[in-house]
């Protein structure tokens, strides 16, 4: 067991995910969301979790295969597109993870979800949490309306833009 690690997560709780990410700043990662989102056909979703329960860090669970678990429970497979990406933050970690749905990941590839995070977790190193998140949507994004252009019309949101609190 990774002593250093664990002891991260017990200290990591809701009120360290609330400093790192205020009310305004999730409301902004929202509107910067659903902005993106009329760029192409895709769907993308932000979640973040303090810390991981003890009986998963018991098992050396990394945030990867968590990551993967929260992409299906909160359906971000379930889309027309099958164009779904998730973005996980594991705050206790610093880590961040994308998970896409195998339509775009097939299209995107691993080096491109890689070198995302990459941007990410430096901007999360400066404790710059909302920023990262917002350089990470819109690279995303970027990505999305290379191989997922919207097409005309409205378009349904199929999940929501409220980043969630694991």
């Amino acid at each position: 067991m990774n002593w250093k690690r664990t002891l991260r997560h017990l200290f990591t709780d809701h009120w360290s995910v609330r400093r790192a990410f205020p009310p305004v700043a999730m409301r902004a990662i929202e509107k910067t969301i659903g902005e993106e989102e009329q760029r192409h056909a895709g769907q993308m979703r932000f979640a973040v979790e303090a810390s991981l329960p003890f009986s998963e860090l018991l098992r050396g669970v990394k945030s990867r295969e968590r990551a993967v678990d929260w992409f299906g429970r909160l359906r971000v497979w379930d889309t027309e597109h099958n164009s779904g990406v998730l973005i996980y933050m594991l705050l206790a970690d610093r880590s961040v993870e994308i998970v896409a749905d195998r339509g775009v990941h097939s299209r995107v590839g691993t080096a491109a979800w890689e070198a995302i995070c990459g941007e990410m977790q430096q901007e999360f190193a400066r404790g710059q949490f909302e920023r990262g998140v917002v350089i990470g949507v819109r690279a995303i994004s970027d990505l999305l309306a290379a191989h997922y252009p919207a097409r005309g019309g409205e378009k349904p949101n199929e999940l929501p833009d409220k980043p969630v609190v694991l």
